[in-house]
């Protein structure tokens, strides 16, 4: 049997090896292969950061054999030595897991130098002054990523000496200043680790290696897989590449390019470089960086390489590109390139441009945007009108677009914090970093003071669909007294600020926003996703209002309309009470014949708005507890309102109080118990859609779901009374509609019986969040309170009630689709709970066979680009 191999180098892989090499190490690989002048290295792949954990986070004596013996062959290519000060080899180590993960994991850069080294290389260069550049960068890198020593205190150390020496930046350090720094840097070290910085390169390499692997599970990555659905289990591979110096002077530099726009999409090179600077000084936004024009006009051969590289990596990934590029000496080298983080309307522009180019087909540009992305699209943007009355107090770089307003805060901690409290954020900072992750998915918007369209925070907002402006020069932050100037202006933490992250104009006061147009290549896209589309999308909607703004959004008809909505309104809350304190079934009939016109007018709005479309109501659902007020001076209000007594009303309260009302007198136990309910609303719902017919002609097949049923008995006793109050009130107007019956696949019984079930329900939709609840054992509302120590200790890799548990409620639903076929070939399937608008869900339901899936209105463009998606990944008739 073969022995596993661990390490592969760059020429020995390939860009399908994402699964084993990363997505880094397998795109380095396939540069190599087409060519591309990428510096020599290997990568040590994601089954070894596998066995680390499971080797107890220690690496196998073969995986370090197998380490430097690549290293030994690296040598030997480069002509350099592992620690050698004659001719020193020093390398890169680099995260790179299957997917990209920007910011999320660890570099360290300059491996190999020590105190011997670093005058070897000084000598060798004729270069103290970058030498000791370099050495500086590492310490703070291998103490930092490796040693985990905060590196505030290694910043500190540099301004201090900054400013000793009158230095604006880093470059205008001398040799000797930069000795110091190293100086200083060591005894930090030392007195944080309580022993002298290493000076044995392998050990370096070795600790390194562990620190990327150890990176994999730290928070910020941790958040960053939850937010993406990324496995915990894929691992991280790690690349170790020959170092090439950006900071070798000025006819060296490093950069961060696009080979489009990745904020608007424009068919144009786009990115930002720094010259005599290190890759992480662009990522990190530390200097404000020049413009991709400029690197033309000062090293206009290199320019040449790299415009020529980014023309054939376009086309030979056919996707846009966002790739990482140093010049050393003049001499251009790529170190990474990947599918570019875009914002939504890029995404959009791109695959249609990329289909009308020829370069891709429909089906390949579905794959090409994320759905999810999509939402970035549906929230509003500034009042136009209101946004002429007001002046920006501040412009930086419109980094992600969008409209963001709400209360200035300064650490992500102070955000989260906000947040929690119901407060819309704003979070400001000199410049984010992966520790912000927390804090910028909290907040509305992002702003920060230094930073290019690259940074940290510009890739991860625009990731995220958060608004962001970056490298906002005009505000100077006080984080440690929690405010920032612009000018004479002062903007204390808790003020309104609004951005603008499409201009990058920052305002001192809030701004109405306003919903977006759906045009232009948004329109193209989705009527192409339409057309490849198998599943239908229909819209939860309670109200004509949401019913009108679904079918703007491509809703084609409502999955779920929620009865016991429209119930609260204040005209009809008293009467829904009435009902409930009613001591007999007269009574009761007497307060639901006064409901009965609202909810049929409620009912018509809805017809109206949906024109023709299928609409699904489900029967009164929640216990009727929720109706009464349960505060002994709001039930005396009530009390008096009703003209009951305060004892009465109080008694019925606490007669309706279960212990575990979720599991209690509702869905269809309400009307098994109180039959008048379900007779009324039937009332409602036939009359409204004749009236409607009537009026406009439209054929209005309604569909009447019975909810919670988990026995077929109860299932048969409402659906008799429900065909027998239709049927009559069809008969008496003499007017031909058809209607159907159904249930929602809720209780887990009725998913085990569904064969039974199929033989009195027309269709099945199922209610994936009691579904979850009750497969689960869990309490929807108070999951909260355990589900992160589930995250953390890995039981759980994603909130269950987010993303349909497949393994488990999944299952269900499979098999209750197959019973119920092989009882009712015709049977309708659809799914109306939240995960209805989940990428990851839909495509579950698209496999599985379901007829159509049901989400929020403002998701409907979500689910309708994941079901072609889905289609193209897995295609049915």
């Amino acid at each position: 049997m073969m022995k596993k191999k661990y390490v592969y180098f760059f020429n020995e892989g390939n860009a399908k090896m994402k699964e084993l090499l990363g997505g880094k190490g397998a795109n380095l690989a396939e540069m190599t292969n087409i060519g591309l002048p990428v510096p020599p290295g290997f990568t040590v792949t994601t089954e070894a950061c596998i066995r680390y954990y499971k080797d107890d986070q220690k690496i196998a004596d073969e995986i370090i054999n197998e380490i430097f013996e690549a290293l030994g062959r690296l040598e030997k290519i480069t002509g350099k030595k592992f620690g050698d000060p004659s001719n020193p080899l020093l390398v890169s180590v680099r995260s790179g897991a299957r997917v990209s993960m920007p910011g999320m994991m660890d570099t360290i850069l300059n491996l190999g130098l020590n105190d011997e080294t670093v005058e070897g290389l000084a000598k060798l260069t004729k270069n103290e002054r970058f030498a000791y550049d370099s050495y500086r960068r590492f310490i703070y890198m291998f103490g930092d990523v490796v040693m985990q020593i905060d590196k505030n205190k290694f910043e500190d150390i540099l301004d201090e000496i900054k400013e000793k020496r009158d230095a604006k930046y880093d470059t205008d350090l001398t040799a000797e200043d930069l000795k110091e720094v190293v100086l200083k840097f060591k005894q930090l070290y030392k007195q944080e680790k309580g022993e002298e910085f290493p000076q044995d390169p392998k050990y370096q390499l070795l600790e390194a290696i562990k620190a990327v692997f150890r990176s994999w599970n730290n928070p910020r990555a941790v958040v960053y897989r939850k937010l993406n659905d990324i496995p915990s289990d894929w691992g991280t591979a790690v690349n170790i590449q020959m170092m090439v110096f950006g900071n070798m002077g000025e006819t060296s530099g490093t950069g961060v390019a696009f080979t489009r726009n990745p904020a608007t999409g424009e068919n144009k090179i786009f990115g930002e470089f720094l010259v005599n600077a290190q890759g992480e000084d662009v990522v990190a936004g530390i200097r404000t960086p020049h413009s991709i024009e400029k690197l033309k006009e000062l090293m206009p051969k290199a320019y040449a390489e790299f415009e020529k590289a980014m023309r054939l990596l376009e086309r030979h990934y056919k996707d846009m590109q966002d790739v990482e590029f140093t010049i050393e000496k003049g001499k251009f080298y790529l170190l990474q390139t990947r599918n570019g983080k875009r914002t939504a309307q890029a995404a959009l522009r791109i695959a249609v441009d990329l289909v009308n180019e020829g370069l891709i087909t429909k089906e390949e540009a579905m794959l090409k945007v994320d759905a999810k992305q999509l939402d970035q699209l549906l929230h509003p943007m500034f009042d136009q009108d209101e946004l002429k009355l007001v002046k920006p107090i501040a412009h930086g770089l419109p980094a992600s677009p969008g409209a963001a307003c709400g209360k200035v805060y300064f650490t992500a901690e102070d955000a989260k914090k906000a947040a929690q409290r119901g407060e819309k954020v704003v979070l400001v900072r000199v410049e984010t970093s992966p520790e912000d992750i927390e804090g910028m998915v909290v907040a509305e918007g992002i702003l920060t003071t230094r930073g290019g369209m690259t940074s940290h925070a510009a890739v991860v907002a625009r990731g995220m669909g958060k608004c962001c402006v970056v490298g906002c020069g005009d505000i100077k932050v006080n984080e440690k007294d929690r405010y920032f100037l612009v000018g004479e202006l002062k903007i204390n933490e808790g003020d309104y600020i609004s951005i603008d992250g499409s201009t990058g104009n920052v305002y001192a006061q809030r701004i109405k926003t306003v919903e977006p147009e759906m045009t232009g290549y948004f329109e193209i896209f989705m009527k192409w996703a339409d057309e490849i589309r198998k599943l239908e999308v229909r819209a939860n909607a309670d109200t004509p209002k949401d019913a009108d703004q679904a079918v703007k959004l491509g809703a084609e008809g409502i999955g779920l309309c929620r009865t016991e909505h429209m119930f609260f309104d204040e005209d009809r809350i008293s009467l829904v009470r009435e009902m409930i304190v009613a001591k007999n079934s007269e009574q009761r009939k007497r307060a639901l014949d006064n409901l009965l016109p609202m909810q049929k007018q409620d009912f018509i709005g809805i017809y109206e708005a949906m024109k023709g479309r299928p609409v699904t109501i489900r029967l009164l659902d929640p216990p009727l507890h929720e109706f009464l007020p349960y505060e002994d001076k709001d039930i005396k209000v009530v009390a008096e309102n009703m003209g009951i007594t305060f004892e009465e009303l109080k008694a019925t309260v606490e007669a309706l109080k279960e212990f575990n009302p979720m599991l209690g007198h509702r869905g269809c136990r309400l009307a098994i118990t109180y039959p008048e309910i379900a007779k009324m609303q039937t009332r409602a719902i036939i009359e409204a859609a004749i009236e409607v017919k009537q009026k406009t002609g439209w054929d209005i097949i309604p569909e009447i779901m019975i909810p919670l049923v988990g026995e077929l008995k109860e299932l048969k006793y409402i659906k008799d009374i429900i065909v027998k109050t239709a049927n009559e009130i069809i008969e008496r107007e003499g007017v031909k509609i058809e209607y159907k019956v159904g249930t929602m696949i809720e209780v887990p019984r009725a998913a085990l019986t569904a064969d039974e079930i199929a033989k009195e329900a027309e269709f099945f939709s199922f209610g994936t969040n009691d579904l979850t609840q009750m497969t689960f054992g869990f309490s929807r509302d108070d999951a909260g309170k355990f589900l992160n120590d589930y995250y953390e200790k890995k039981i759980l890799e994603f909130d269950p009630f987010a993303k349909l548990d497949i393994n488990g409620v999944g299952k269900l639903i499979k098999m209750a689709v197959e019973l119920g076929k092989a009882t009712r070939s015709d049977l309708k399937l659809g799914i109306c709970g939240e995960h209805g608008g989940d990428p990851a869900s839909i495509e579950f339901c698209h496999n599985v066979g379901l007829d159509y899936v049901s989400c929020s209105p403002y998701r409907v463009p979500i689910a309708r680009l994941a079901a072609a998606q889905a289609q193209v990944k897995n295609p049915r008739k």
